[in-house]
């Protein structure tokens, strides 16, 4: 697969033999939703929590006799079908929205989404990704010189001056080949790796 080899001006200036074992793949939708889905359950906290008719603060008295009134006969305010009641069936702060997907599995869908971003023209290669401070201002107007607006640039060593430049920019993202998630690389519209980590994505994805 031939992908983008941009200079510091964002001009391709030449193309980039990418290994197709990783860029070249069929795209497999169920796959990729499924990796998907699963790497947004597995970020919930699960902490939420409800309270039940045994929680909630209410009085158990009843509150009106059993008879002679002409409305439905009730026991206690606390019940689900009253309002302020407790729910039926709370939510545990215990619950558990973890989902399996197999390592084999889950590098398949990186693979597929890479590759579909390459047939997209949405990933591009550059030698090196480096700043000389860590200044909002100098990664801004380099991604703008390059034409780089909503990117996520994959680079081999995250250095201390990248990521201090790169995190109060709401639409740029940098990480390293290992923390490349399947949502990241599928909301930017750009992906933008560094040659280095080609190699490493290589080695992990391979």
């Amino acid at each position: 697969m031939e992908l983008k080899l941009l200079n510091d001006q964002g001009q391709s200036a030449s193309t980039f033999a990418a290994p197709d074992t990783i860029f070249g793949r069929d795209f497999n939708e169920a796959l990729v939703h499924q990796v998907v889905v699963a790497f947004q359950a597995n970020a919930r906290s699960g902490n939420r929590a409800q309270k039940g008719r045994d929680t909630v603060k209410h009085s158990t008295k009843k509150p009106w006799r059993q008879k002679g009134t002409g409305r439905a006969r009730s026991g206690m305010t606390s019940s689900p079908i009253w309002r302020g009641g407790g729910r039926a069936f709370p939510n545990s702060p215990e619950e558990n929205f973890t989902h399996k997907v197999n390592k084999k599995m889950y590098r398949a869908g990186i693979r597929a989404i890479l590759s579909q971003l390459a047939r997209e023209d949405r990933i591009s290669i550059v030698d090196t990704f480096v700043l000389d401070a860590p200044k909002t201002k100098l990664a801004a107007d380099k991604l703008k010189s390059m034409g780089l607006e909503s990117v996520l640039i994959i680079t081999d060593v995250l250095d201390e001056n990248l990521y201090l430049a790169t995190r109060n920019l709401p639409h740029v993202a940098v990480v390293e080949p290992r923390y490349a998630d399947p949502l990241s690389l599928i909301h930017y519209k750009q992906v933008l790796i560094t040659k280095t980590a080609i190699a490493q994505l290589e080695e992990m994805l391979g």
